[in-house]
């Protein structure tokens, strides 16, 4: 897929929302900039968050009523730090979990994860590959 602004991303996002379940695991992964919370806001509007959805960086993780967990592990340096600071746990819990720099905790993500790439092609125009 590929959008050719935010607001697209963000109806795209929506629409991938109604393909998740309570429980799954959504990793974005993309380069700084790529439209990543762009994309969380998205799957939020189509879990029916109302909530406005801002990027988790200083908290590491956004509940959203526990529909929504908001992961950003671009801080992390491994997936030790992330079980000490209790962000494993959502992972089996029954909302569904949408991880930012996933990379940075590998070794701890559960198997079945869902895969969102994001491509910068532009200034606003991206490619989305869901995997």
């Amino acid at each position: 897929m590929i959008t050719s602004n935010e607001r697209q991303t963000i109806e795209f996002a929506r629409e991938y929302a109604k393909t998740l379940r309570p429980g799954d695991v959504v990793l974005l992964k993309g380069e700084m900039g790529a439209g990543k919370t762009m994309f969380a806001k998205g799957i939020a509007e189509g879990l029916g968050i109302a909530d406005e959805i801002t990027s988790p960086t200083y908290a590491y993780m956004n509940d959203y009523g526990g529909k929504l967990y908001h992961f950003d592990c671009y801080r992390l340096k491994n997936g030790a730090q992330a079980e000490a600071l209790g962000l494993c746990d959502y992972f089996y819990a029954d909302g569904v979990c949408v991880v930012e720099w996933a990379e940075n905790i590998a070794d701890v993500l559960p198997d079945g994860c869902k895969v969102v790439e994001i491509v910068k092609r532009g200034e606003t125009e991206r490619e989305i590959v869901c995997r």
